[in-house]
């Protein structure tokens, strides 16, 4: 934990595995309000952010971006302070460099929900087109349906085991989040 005038170095935090010996992820962190630095496999910094629930966001970045998600660094705050927790991400962008791809190019494909539309093979595109509102939203729930088991199979291949629910709602529209 810090208070407003101790910022600690990205450098002087130990990377800790993004998921655990028994296939979850840092149960400490629920609940936790504070800063993250996700690193790949070869521990290149991809984002920084802060939450108010650190555990329930490194879950979404896990579901959005599985490739990206294998090591992590932290500081956490006891009370929720915005000024804090962006000096502290700041500070950490700006150690590390550069700018991470999270924090640029691809802040979309870390924060927001997965649009699975992009999955449709031309032939369900074509169908989309034809369909009525009912037909369309249900082409849109199979196909979010198939995006999800691709995703589940992905993380599964990594020995999770933190349970993981999208929101049924949602792909109705062709989205997937977490519940």
């Amino acid at each position: 934990m810090t208070n407003s005038t101790e910022i600690p170095s990205i450098a002087s935090l130990e990377y800790i595995p993004y998921i655990d010996e028994t296939g979850n992820l840092p149960e400490s962190l629920q609940g936790k309000i504070g800063v993250y630095a996700i690193f790949d496999n070869d521990k290149v910094l991809q984002l920084v952010a802060y939450s108010r629930d650190v555990y329930l966001s490194l879950k979404q970045h896990l579901v959005r971006q599985p490739k990206k998600c294998y090591w992590l660094k932290y500081q956490t705050i006891e009370r929720p302070n915005r000024t804090i927790l962006e000096s502290i991400q700041n500070s950490w962008i700006e150690e590390n460099g550069y700018i991470p791809v999270g924090n640029k190019t691809a802040q979309a494909e870390w924060n927001d929900p997965i649009d699975t539309k992009s999955a449709m093979t031309e032939e369900e595109q074509e169908n989309f087109a034809k369909q009525d509102e009912v037909g369309q939203i249900k082409l849109l729930k199979k196909v979010a349906r198939r995006v999800e088991e691709t995703i589940l199979s992905e993380i599964k291949t990594r020995g999770v085991q933190t349970e993981i629910r999208f929101n049924p709602k949602l792909k109705e529209s062709g989205l997937l989040d977490l519940k």
